[in-house]
């Protein structure tokens, strides 16, 4: 299908993909049936009143993210009964998970001896330690002596931020540099022992270490939120040191890894500026919430979402003004489908922090999200305007009018991007290009839709969303026949597990006729998709088309029940009570390459292959199918027509008076 696409600032794993807004691409597909969030539920745990309806209700909550409803049902539960070991456990996490860390913590030290939640009441009462000030306290907690590669670095690490709290920063940069394990260490280990150092005074050190975190291009792709705070703070230690040259040069080493990263262009502005620049860690606190957020950056994708919030939670405790971390938490809350949430973790982020113009936009991305479109409309504007050269503004000012449909309003913004990109584009704004693209198409003017498509495409030949969205849309207009369902072939080539790009391929299938290679497409889609109403209405054509009508009214069932576009609703009503019309000559017509595989298909190739002894010149009023029928006594066979004359596979919709076409021999 041609995808709708939202542009996201944020996503995956970590801060890195906030690079991705130009040089990756900031689009995450989602088809137009996907609904905005909805507005949160409200209950009231006080309607509980059965321990078992509660400790039920509070697992619900809980598996949904509703941390405040589980919470309070946990604790309803435990009125009940207020010795379950278990629903204390899960009480305490969900208390960590919600930001109520002091609560958590007075938790924690009740179930210190607890075996089954000892890491967490651990690191927890270690943290609460370092926040009180009470340093050796914190080293008692964290010894760890169990096997967990990731376990005993970030304790190690922790414990030398405690050192650092104690007074004792030589012995925290020696603990550092003394770690041994596995070669993925380095990065974090690098980072930390030049974090310490710099707050201790040892420049040349704190230089050196950054440095190797920096070159260290292996652990950055593993970590790339503890590369870019390499990177910051070698640029930050430079400045500080009056070596703005090399201030700058830091930068641009890490842009030669991370493109077009927003807090990196803010940094720069800022040395150029000679303003004052705060390094990352200056206490330990916001050492070991650096040690926090760092791990919870690098372990953040899809199925792990939970321990990352858990970290970054304990890291938002220890830091409060810490952006990387507020912004995470944004986009993890944006995940889970709680914009509300995301929008107070924006707007938490310093205004003096190079993350806040990326909070900004993220902030007005997730208010058209709530359904607070003018207001998101006026505020990404507004940053528009207070930078007109930030390219990623039009993309998520674009997203927003995208949403709400005005076309013409995102076609506008994309004209004007384009003029501020000038005349010669780099590979990153090929999305820029792209968004134009729909825009136009939206609009229905695809004499100005094309070219940009096709500029997309120059800038970055094998974008698997471009190829889709042109290859589809020449299929879908009859045009380009060949040419679009390769481009598509492509796409789904680079893109194997995108539902929606498979879709595009089993409906290019159908379009042209080739049913029984729809059919096999589109419920690969499904698999990789299940429960989209588009693709399920796709399928239910399909398998219309093959003959298996039972089968086909279910899909269109299934398509129903996953709220479609209203405008969708009524058409598969419609088939569900009446099926689809037969195939005329016009629906037929547009299976150009055949409709039918295996032997009815050769067949019909063995007959278009045959020589042409005869010719029919075209007469006011002809079809394809009427001339079938008078010539063959069959009006499907237009097909043979077509596979005879290659000139109309192109568009076998337009033949003309007077127009020469082979025929078939008339036996055949």
């Amino acid at each position: 299908m041609r995808q709708r696409f939202a542009i996201r600032l944020l996503a995956g794993t970590g801060l890195a993909l906030l690079a991705g807004v130009l040089s990756t691409g900031p689009l995450s597909a989602q088809t137009a049936t996907e609904a905005k969030p909805a507005a949160e539920e409200k209950f009231d745990p006080a309607s509980v009143d059965t321990f078992s309806g509660a400790f039920l209700a509070a697992r619900t909550a809980d598996a949904d993210r509703d941390y405040a409803n589980a919470i309070a049902l946990y604790k309803k539960a435990l009125g009940f009964s207020p010795n379950e070991l278990d629903i204390q456990e899960r009480l305490m996490i969900a208390l960590f998970m919600n930001g109520d860390f002091e609560e958590g913590v007075a938790l924690a030290e009740e179930l210190k001896s607890d075996q089954a939640v000892e890491r967490v009441t651990s690191v927890a009462r270690a943290l609460e330690a370092i926040r009180k000030g009470e340093y050796p306290a914190a080293e008692k907690a964290l010894t760890y002596e169990g096997p967990n590669d990731l376990d005993r670095l970030m304790n190690q690490l922790l414990i030398a931020w405690a050192k650092v709290g104690a007074g004792q920063g030589k012995e925290a940069l020696a603990l550092v540099e003394g770690l041994k394990g596995p070669a993925w260490y380095g990065i974090f280990q690098n980072y930390n022992a030049g974090a310490i150092a710099a707050l201790i005074g040892d420049a040349d050190a704190a230089r050196r270490h950054f440095n190797e975190a920096v070159t260290d291009r292996s652990g950055g792709a593993t970590a790339p939120d503890t590369f870019t705070r390499a990177v910051m703070s070698l640029a930050t230690l430079e400045a500080q040191q009056g070596n703005k040259q090399k201030a700058l040069d830091a930068i641009s080493a890490g842009d030669e890894m991370i493109n077009n990263f927003a807090p990196f262009k803010a940094l720069r502005d800022r040395i150029n500026a000679g303003d004052k620049i705060e390094p990352l860690a200056k206490n330990a606190s916001e050492g070991a919430a650096g040690v926090l957020f760092s791990i919870g950056g690098a372990l953040n994708r899809d199925g792990a979402e939970d321990t990352v919030m858990l970290y970054l939670q304990f890291a938002h405790a220890l830091d409060k003004n810490s952006a990387d971390t507020l912004v995470l938490l944004g986009s993890i809350a944006e995940n889970a489908q709680q914009p509300e949430r995301a929008i107070n973790f924006y707007k938490q982020v310093p205004a003096s922090s190079p993350m806040r113009r990326i909070s900004e936009l993220q902030l007005g991305l997730t208010l058209a999200l709530t359904g607070k479109v003018d207001e998101a409309r006026a505020h990404l504007k507004s940053l528009i305007e207070s930078d007109p050269n930030d390219i990623r503004s039009y993309l998520a000012y674009g997203s927003v009018l995208s949403d709400a449909k005005d076309y013409a309003a995102m076609a506008a913004n994309y004209d004007k991007a384009i003029e501020i990109i000038g005349p010669q584009p780099a590979k990153a704004h090929w999305s820029i290009f792209f968004q134009r693209g729909i825009a136009y198409e939206r609009l229905k003017k695809w004499d100005e839709a094309e070219p940009s498509f096709r500029k997309a495409l120059e800038l970055n030949p094998d974008q698997p969303q471009v190829l889709n969205y042109l290859g589809y849309s020449w299929v879908d207009m009859n045009r380009n026949l060949d040419e679009g369902l390769n481009m598509i072939r492509k796409a789904v080539e680079l893109r194997p597990d995108d539902g929606y790009i498979v879709d595009s391929l089993g409906w290019a299938y159908f379009r042209l006729g080739r049913f029984n290679d729809a059919v096999t497409e589109l419920e690969r889609a499904i698999e990789l998709k299940a429960g989209d109403a588009t693709i399920n209405d796709h399928l239910g054509d399909a398998y219309w088309r093959v003959g298996r009508k039972l089968e086909a009214t279910y899909q269109w069932k299934r398509a129903l029940i996953s709220k479609p576009e209203l405008p969708e609703i009524p058409k598969i009503e419609a088939k569900i009570r009446d099926g689809l019309p037969e195939a005329t000559p016009e629906v037929a017509a547009k299976g150009a390459e055949g409709t039918q595989t295996g032997a009815m298909a050769d067949a019909q190739k063995s007959q278009a292959t045959q020589a042409a002894t005869d010719s029919y010149t075209v007469k006011a009023g002809d079809s394809l199918w009427g001339i079938a029928t008078e010539s063959f006594g069959d009006g499907h066979r237009f097909l043979d027509l077509i596979n005879a004359n290659p000139d109309l596979k192109r568009n076998p919709n337009r033949i003309y008076p007077g127009q020469t076409i082979k025929m078939p021999k008339a036996g055949n």
